[in-house]
């Protein structure tokens, strides 16, 4: 039988949160979204239920913060490739492989829709998650203007909105298959946009 762990209040004890984020990783991987909850999640980790929902206001934003966990571990920080395209290809595929084989990116369509009904994890994934998953590109981006890739002007909102919309719309539609030949080609007509005078660049 699992030993009851103890919680030290509003604050994490760090061992107690990794048993739960391992917990509810272990219930993805055997069930699928629909066979977690919060429940079942505490008395996988021997922890109280009150110290989730004290933690994790829903089950979504736990699995949030799980899915932010497992991405890290399994996305490498891209190197410099000596060039935007090739950096960028190689993000975009990284995120497809970890949505299409790992259980908690498998879950991510699933979190989305959640979200939808619950207000505090549909801030958390807007306000919160978004802006942290945009870190690696962002830093590719740099990279690019840095050398002379894209205009210094360059609308790079835009850029990554349509850059990850494109895999949204892949995810959310059950498209995620490996086509590496249709991300080359979004990642050129984008990057050519954001050259100067280019309709992604400044006026």
């Amino acid at each position: 039988m699992t030993d009851r762990r103890t919680s030290i209040g509003n604050s994490r004890n760090p061992e107690t949160h990794a048993a739960i984020l391992d917990a509810a990783h272990e219930l993805l991987a055997e069930h699928g979204y629909a066979g977690v909850s919060m429940e079942a999640v505490a008395r996988r980790a021997g922890a109280g239920k009150p110290t989730l929902y004290r933690w994790w206001p829903s089950k979504t934003a736990l699995l949030i913060e799980l899915y932010e966990r497992e991405k890290t571990r399994a996305l490498a920080e891209i190197p410099d490739l000596g060039s935007a395209q090739k950096e960028l290809v190689a993000l975009i595929k990284g995120v497809h492989r970890f949505w299409r084989k790992t259980p908690a990116g498998q879950a991510f369509r699933s979190i989305i829709a959640e979200a939808q009904a619950d207000d505090a994890a549909l801030r958390s994934l807007r306000d919160e998650f978004l802006p942290r998953g945009r870190a690696t590109a962002t830093v590719i981006l740099d990279r690019a203007q840095a050398r002379g890739e894209i205009a210094p002007d360059a609308d790079r909102e835009l850029l990554l909105d349509v850059l990850f919309g494109f895999s949204w719309y892949r995810l959310l539609t059950h498209r995620l298959r490996d086509d590496t030949g249709a991300v080359e080609r979004l990642v050129a007509a984008l990057l050519a946009a954001a050259k100067a005078g280019g309709s992604l660049a400044g006026d």
